[in-house]
């Protein structure tokens, strides 16, 4: 084959076949620097005669979009296979995610960006009289993910390849992830996301690397040459087949792997029951081993879902442990692992990997228990995302010795033999021996995996300084007196390659034009931006550039959703998964305020115009959140339809939004709500995203907004609501939400019109169990921090008043937040807890 500086063949030319060549895929593409426009073109041309099997000219829009997909991803092959076999080569350290969610969003821009083929290929496609735009449409967002936690890994994955650290994701390829959200007078109704559809261009299958994962069945006692061993004889197992997906690091050379396990029967079709005419029994194997990886998080308010939950975890972290021993071979010396590798833990949806390791490592490996223990406990790190105790998740005895035997026994002498460290410290202290085990006997005997996690991780950390001084002190208080110097804190980051360079292209020429492109792999660069808000000119770029993202974020909005975007407004947005502790309602209250102040108020009054923007999911099952949404949108139906608020106050909330719709959404917001109740958010990293991208922050001192309001200064950051410990101590007189209500007029006032069916078309029950909810069970205090927050609200109407403070203020907002990069965030994982040094 003719090298990439050869004449390009025209655009409904097939390209000849070499001769001797007696496939077209033996056409492989010379795979060489991104640097040639005419071998780009060849190579495209290539891929959509010969993968896609069609003439440019008979070409569909998804033809095109596929061929330049595998255009992309031949760069990115060679570099893949070479940094796999050197890892293998060197003896390196491995980073071993164990992630339920990887919420990655499009692939395509990601990886023009990471190959610095962005330009090359534009170019080349109009070559071909193509538009890149309508290609990168037509890519469907895979959706491995129901928000942060989802988001955060994908952000990690992207840091450790662009720091050379040698990494393996791993998770479920979930056949429809999270739903597709559409909205049906106002209340969600959830849609099948089928994102695999047509395929996926980016990902490898692998069925010859399965592994085969067992379920049910019992255990047994057997004599092992003198030595008593367990073995598990399983009831039935599956197929975990991998799809590797490539992860380019930002522009050198690098590409870890994210490895993604499908579920297949491991007997998927009988043909003498078929020939029978029983068709649904003979699938029925395949129907219930697929069902494993189906979908991402299945609803769990039947003893079904919860069974189905729990297979979906032991299902990939098993799959996993076993590639990597694989990997390492059966000559491996197993006392060296943890030389080799560190599972890290991405909340409790992984744990069951700790008795799994350590059933591979007795039962199979044949180690002696406690060298089994030693090497588990260096191996695994944990991350706890949340505070909340319903999320601290724990599985029932009765369901996890029945789906998993084997490992409840492990589970059992893990748990045996750490109170009896406990005792010979404390004493037979029952409270505490009750407190500290991992069996939980009540309101059911149940096995807390957070507890598994910190007694088996090397080290646990929190996301945020707030978030892990209130694990130490308050959730896992006497694990980390148990254990000095185990828990430490990791704050969140996000990665600015997607979030600011590739979502935010007019911010980013501005940023770069003032102080170059280095802030793109170390965004402590963007402190040089600091000086430049006193700089006039500075201000009026910066102020452009959020203008013209204004602009950007309407078109979207009108051809996405026919929704339109008053530019003119201040944009405030409120964009997170849809739960009470969030606080969307808070946010509520305050735009119905606005609303009755239009309608009673003062005609003159000068408020600047707001547009509010909401995105939001709820879970299926999650009553409450799903009434909220539908409140959401009945106010905004209203407010947008009355004549006496047109100009002043719109409503924004268009359904389904994901990573793509943030990649425009947030470059335009000036206002980032981050409201919710102190003591409840673990970090966050919208409010990260927000504050990178010249957005100016409303919120409580919770997650990291404590340290965002730190670095920006309280001038920059519009504070509200109680602290903490306030929280505590006002749980602790007695939270009586009526009283707020009953105080406070303008509190009053709004959830009376709410209750009075203003936004139900006079049906005052719809809405009736939101408002009972609020003023008799308001367990996150809603009310109690409302009036503070209508006054946080009316000084940022002030403040915007001012537009040239204002940008000075969201400059200073980009400037002072570069601690909260995901690179940042892994070296600390590495100093801290890993000690993963890069390849050379």
């Amino acid at each position: 084959m003719s090298d990439a500086s050869a004449s390009t063949p025209g655009p409904d030319a097939a390209v000849p076949a070499p001769a001797g060549a007696t496939h077209p895929l033996a056409l492989a593409p010379v795979i060489g620097p991104a640097s040639d426009i005419d071998g780009f073109v060849r190579e495209f041309l290539l891929n959509l005669n010969f993968d896609r099997g069609v003439a440019l000219s008979a070409s569909s829009v998804t033809d095109r979009y596929f061929a330049l997909a595998y255009t992309v991803r031949d760069y990115l092959m060679a570099r893949w296979l070479e940094d796999v076999r050197r890892a293998i080569a060197d003896d390196a350290k491995v980073v071993a995610y164990l992630s339920a969610e990887y919420l990655l969003g499009r692939q395509l821009d990601n990886n023009l960006l990471a190959t610095g083929l962005a330009d090359i290929a534009t170019e080349a496609l109009a070559q071909c009289g193509i538009d890149i735009a309508d290609l990168r449409a037509a890519e469907v967002e895979p959706g491995l993910g129901n928000g942060g936690l989802g988001r955060l890994a994908a952000c990690f994955i992207d840091s450790l390849a662009t720091m050379r650290v040698p990494n393996v994701g791993y998770g479920i390829r979930y056949e429809y992830g999270i739903f597709r959200q559409t909205f049906v007078d106002g209340q969600q109704v959830e849609q099948p996301d089928s994102w695999l559809e047509l395929g996926s261009p980016w990902e490898f299958p692998h069925p010859e690397a399965a592994q085969t994962i067992s379920f049910g069945g019992h255990t047994e006692k057997y004599d092992d040459d003198g030595v008593e061993r367990s073995r598990w004889v399983p009831g039935w197992n599956v197929q975990a087949v991998p799809y590797n997906l490539m992860v380019p690091g930002y522009e050198n050379g690098v590409v870890n792997t994210l490895r993604l396990w499908s579920a297949k029967a491991t007997t998927a079709f009988d043909l003498r029951i078929f020939n029978s005419g029983d068709y649904e029994e003979a699938v029925r194997a395949q129907t219930y081993a697929e069902n494993i990886s189906k979908v991402l998080y299945p609803e769990d308010s039947t003893p079904q879902g919860k069974e189905l939950r729990l297979q979906q975890q032991y299902f990939f972290v098993a799959a996993s442990i076993h590639d990597l021993l694989d990997l390492l071979g059966p000559a491996f010396d197993l006392t060296r692992l943890p030389e080799r590798v560190i599972f890290q833990l991405n909340d409790t949806h992984p744990v069951i990997a700790v008795p799994e390791l350590m059933r591979v490592l007795v039962d199979e490996r044949k180690l002696d228990w406690d060298a089994a223990w030693e090497i588990t406990q260096k191996c695994f790190a944990y991350t706890c995302h949340t505070l909340l105790p319903e999320a601290l998740e724990v599985w029932s005895v009765e369901l996890l010795g029945r789906l998993l035997p084997r490992h409840l026994e492990i589970i059992y002498r893990i748990n045996e033999e750490f109170l009896d460290e406990v005792r010979e410290r404390y004493g037979h202290d029952l409270i505490r021996l009750r407190d500290m085990s991992i069996i939980a006997e009540f309101p059911e005997r149940a096995v807390r995996m957070a507890y598994l996690a910190t007694i088996a991780g090397a080290k646990v950390n929190g996301v945020a300084e707030l978030h892990s001084q209130l694990l130490r002190d308050k959730v896992l208080p006497q694990f980390n007196e148990f254990f000095p110097g185990k828990f430490t804190n990791v704050t969140n980051g996000v990665t600015p390659r997607r979030f600011v360079r590739q979502a935010n292209p007019a911010l980013s020429r501005v940023i770069t034009d003032a102080i170059g492109d280095g802030w793109i792999t170390d965004l402590d660069e963007l402190r040089r931006l600091e000086p430049l808000a006193d700089d006039a000119g500075f201000r009026a770029a910066f102020a452009q550039a959020k203008a013209a993202n204004k602009r950007r974020l309407d078109g979207v909005l009108r051809a996405r959703d026919g929704l339109a975007l008053d530019e003119d407004h201040m944009l405030d947005v409120m964009v997170k998964r849809l739960h009470e502790y969030k606080r969307q309602m808070l946010k509520v209250l305050h735009i119905v305020t606005l609303y009755d102040r239009l309608l009673w108020g003062d005609p003159a009054d000068d408020a600047p115009a707001r547009t509010f923007l909401f995105g939001a999911k709820a879970a299926p099952g999650y009553t409450m959140a799903k009434r909220i949404i539908h409140l959401i949108n009945a106010v905004g139906k209203t407010i947008n339809d009355d004549p006496r608020a047109r100009g002043k106050l719109a409503v924004l909330f268009p359904p389904n939004y994901n990573v793509t719709l943030a990649e425009t959404v947030i470059p335009a917001a000036d206002l980032s709500e981050q409201v919710s109740l102190a003591g409840k958010e673990a970090s966050g990293t919208g409010n990260m995203k927000f504050a990178l991208n010249g957005a100016l922050t409303i919120g409580t001192d919770d997650g990291a907004n404590v340290e965002i309001r730190q670095l920006v200064g309280d001038e920059n950051f519009f504070l509200f609501g109680m602290s903490e410990p306030e929280v505590e101590e006002l749980w602790a007189k007695g939270y009586h939400p009526t009283a707020f209500y009953q105080a406070d007029e303008n509190l009053k006032r709004a959830l009376d019109l709410i209750a009075s069916g203003a936004f139900s078309g006079g049906d005052r029950s719809v809405f009736e169990p939101v408002v009972s909810n609020l003023l008799y069970d308001d367990r996150f205090m809603v009310l109690a921090d409302y009036a503070s927050y209508i006054q946080a609200q009316d000084a940022v109407d002030v403040a915007y008043r001012d537009s040239d403070a204002w940008t000075r203020s969201a400059i200073l907002n980009v400037a002072r937040t570069g601690f909260f990069s995901s690179d940042r965030s892994m070296r600390d994982y590495i100093d801290r807890i890993w000690h993963t040094p890069p390849l050379a």
